[in-house]
């Protein structure tokens, strides 16, 4: 029994529920999921044909905006044509079936006034019968499993549609676990302090992005940086208010790589990292001088604490020194990616502490060779160094 399922893009949109943008392909294959869900929906009601519909959960939020179901997963006739398209999600018995939450049998289509024939007009198939359950998770119905002529019999009886509604919960199950488990992978990405990506993964994503410009040409440019004057913070008031900090410059990353093919990350302690893929240096630089000022210029610790501290409100404390390297202006090409990247990272790093050296608060690149000239006001200047 061949099973075709949608690509990698469809399937990407249609399970996008509570998850995030990810630049790498899936640990947790989802295809396999839904085909094994069709292979065992007809070994238990053989039928010629069937589906598994699923709604766009991002139209889904837009009560403005039509809802869609796409055909997610198919086998039979013309599967192969039918495979990632999509129908209004109140057309035909699979939209009667989504919306109305409940189960519906059709033994002969062309007495229902709820069968839309253009998908075997596409398809050139010949629907006579059809059972359709709803797939439901948490109360919310996410798409329909549906069979079409059923295979030893003129038509589905309702014996079969139960079978299917039994199915169409294990069918909930199997797709909720696969959400699950790409949740936990996408935690065990995550820091949880600040809410970025951790070292792991940014390295695997470095990796990632260095492959890219091998295969297709471009370029990577990384933004290091860490916190001048942090270990002031822990010293004079404790950890809580230095895990404070760190998460708020995390809040200040996040809305400068707002709109950028940004990968942020946490180094460790107080470094971070910014993975910036075919962006130009010059664009990288004033991305990290960005970095640099919002720093400077941030009020810390405005809120009362959790515990009742009152707010603390520190200005003109907290400052960065940035180290920015992209991959052509410091890495040889060839070689081993691993090694192209650690080379990268080095360069990177390097650039960071001659910010440091040099005076902190302040944007150096790797490709620099110059002594950058020192800024009398690091509150007002644009300390950066750049050819």
């Amino acid at each position: 029994m061949n099973v075709n399922v949608a690509d990698e893009a469809v399937l990407e949109r249609l399970l996008f529920r509570k998850k995030r943008r990810r630049e790498i392909g899936y640990e947790v294959d989802l295809g396999v999921v839904l085909r094994e869900i069709l292979t065992w929906a007809n070994r238990l009601v053989p039928s010629q044909s069937g589906s598994i519909l699923l709604d766009d959960p991002i139209l889904k939020l837009d009560p403005k905006k039509e809802g869609r179901l796409y055909f997610a997963a198919c086998f039979g006739k013309g599967s192969a044509s039918l495979v990632g398209t999509s129908l209004p999600d109140r057309w035909g018995i699979a939209g009667e079936t989504y919306s109305s939450g409940e189960p519906y049998i059709s033994k002969d289509v062309k007495k229902d006034a709820k069968f839309y024939a253009k998908i075997d007009e596409t398809t050139g198939y010949r629907t006579m019968s059809v059972i359709c359950a709803p797939v439901i998770i948490d109360d919310a119905t996410i798409g329909v499993i549906e069979l079409i002529n059923r295979k030893g019999r003129v038509k589905h009886e309702k014996n079969d549609l139960v079978l299917l509604e039994i199915f169409a919960g294990y069918t909930a199950t199997l797709i909720q676990n696969a959400l699950i488990a790409r949740s936990f992978e996408e935690l065990s990405k995550m820091d949880h302090l600040t809410g970025l990506y951790n070292d792991r993964y940014f390295f695997h994503s470095l990796e990632y992005a260095i492959g890219g410009v091998m295969r297709q040409g471009g370029d990577v440019t990384i933004i290091f940086f860490d916190l001048d004057r942090f270990k002031e913070i822990n010293d004079t008031h404790g950890h809580l208010a230095g895990s404070t900090v760190l998460k708020e410059v995390s809040d200040i990353l996040k809305e400068i790589f707002r709109d950028a093919p940004a990968v942020m990350a946490r180094y460790g302690g107080d470094e971070y990292v910014i993975i910036l893929s075919n962006v130009s240096r010059d664009e990288a630089m004033e991305y990290a001088e960005k970095v640099r000022q919002g720093i400077a210029g941030y009020t810390f610790l405005k809120k009362r604490g959790a515990s009742g501290v009152p707010p603390l409100n520190i200005r003109n404390v907290i400052t960065c020194s940035i180290g920015v390297a992209s991959l052509s202006g410091t890495v040889k090409p060839g070689g081993k990616i691993r090694d192209m990247a650690e080379a990268l990272i080095k360069a990177a790093d390097s650039a960071m502490y001659r910010a440091k050296d040099l005076g902190k608060n302040m944007v150096f690149c790797a490709e620099d060779k110059r002594t950058p000239k020192k800024s009398r006001n690091a509150g007002s200047d644009k300390r950066v160094n750049l050819l």
